[in-house]
């Protein structure tokens, strides 16, 4: 069966297409047999030896991908979900040596695999599931109330993206930034406050709200440069595990998308808001998988608006 993996760290070009095993649902599991795979920077220090340390205890091929879309070709014992052979699905990975979405087919437990968005393709689909789950714990830990404000940085991100949709379906009011040239798309999804994106991040939210805003999601890594944008008593989520220093009773937060898995009810709300129209899923481009090391070096450069996916 193929995949997309490295046997060695390095820079796209270690991306090779390789053959693995067939594997078989379990009781309680879902084999998917993947249409498409988003390509996400997780991916990308799967793939650089970012994260070499922990994944040395298995042996290659290490297969990257959290994202993943097809149709179902095997149902296990006891799945209770509902789900049939035949159902396209998609669903969030948590790769583990081999066990990564950039395979033609993987199994997973039945509460990490729902339906796939009514009116939406497999490629669309594969987008969502670990870029929404991500923007819904941000949420979820800034807890924040209907009327409070929210900072996104990064907004016109995939992760921003999600982040300012889902707030707004919260009832929040958002301020996020943008260059010039994605300023219409801020507006499309919401936004109610647009500022330039800049090193002046902070600087700019307190020149509309004062005293500072009740919540920010750093999408951009700004970390320590957007604290000051945050009231007296507010609250900070990072997404690559920056803790602020203890200040002003700001609650900070790092928002780990993992424990999100299998979260079966989070993931299938996600999928009723992109049928009601609430979220809006973006796909940047498409590759075959002996072309992925080309989506690698796009999500590199950076500007790409929506997820590249590699279609098998």
């Amino acid at each position: 069966m193929r995949a997309v993996g490295i046997m060695v760290h390095g820079g796209p070009e270690a991306l090779q297409v390789v053959d693995v095993p067939e594997t078989h649902a379990g009781p309680g599991q879902v084999r998917i047999r993947v249409q498409a795979a988003a390509v996400n920077p997780t991916d990308v220090m799967a793939r650089n030896g970012s994260r070499a340390e922990v994944q040395k205890l298995d042996p290659p091929p290490y297969i990257p991908g959290m994202d993943a879309a097809g149709i179902v070709d095997e149902v296990g014992s006891g799945v209770t979900t509902g789900v049939k052979v035949g159902d396209a699905v998609m669903a969030m990975v948590v790769p583990k040596a081999s066990h990564g979405a950039y395979r033609e087919q993987i199994v997973l437990d039945q509460r990490a695999v729902v339906p796939v968005p009514q009116g939406a393709s497999v490629v669309e689909a594969c987008t969502l599931p670990m870029n929404g789950l991500t923007a819904r714990q941000s949420l979820d830990l800034l807890g924040l109330k209907p009327g409070q404000t929210l900072a996104v940085s990064g907004g016109p991100g995939a992760y921003g993206g999600y982040v300012i949709q889902l707030a707004k379906t919260d009832g929040l009011t958002v301020i996020a930034d943008a260059a010039p040239s994605d300023e219409a798309l801020l507006k499309s999804l919401g936004v109610d406050i647009i500022i330039p994106r800049g090193d002046t991040f902070a600087d700019q939210v307190r020149a509309r709200f004062p005293d500072g805003v009740d919540g920010l999601a750093d999408g951009a890594l700004l970390n320590a440069a957007a604290i000051p944008a945050v009231k007296d008593g507010g609250a900070f989520t990072s997404i690559r595990g920056f803790i602020g220093e203890a200040q002003r009773n700001i609650r900070f937060t790092a928002t780990s998308v993992r424990t999100y898995d299998c979260e079966y009810e989070k993931l299938d709300q996600l999928r009723q808001f992109v049928e009601d129209g609430a979220l809006t899923l973006r796909v940047a481009g498409t590759v075959p998988p002996e072309r992925t090391p080309e989506a690698h070096a796009k999500l590199e450069a950076g500007g790409t608006r929506g997820r590249m996916v590699i279609t098998f």
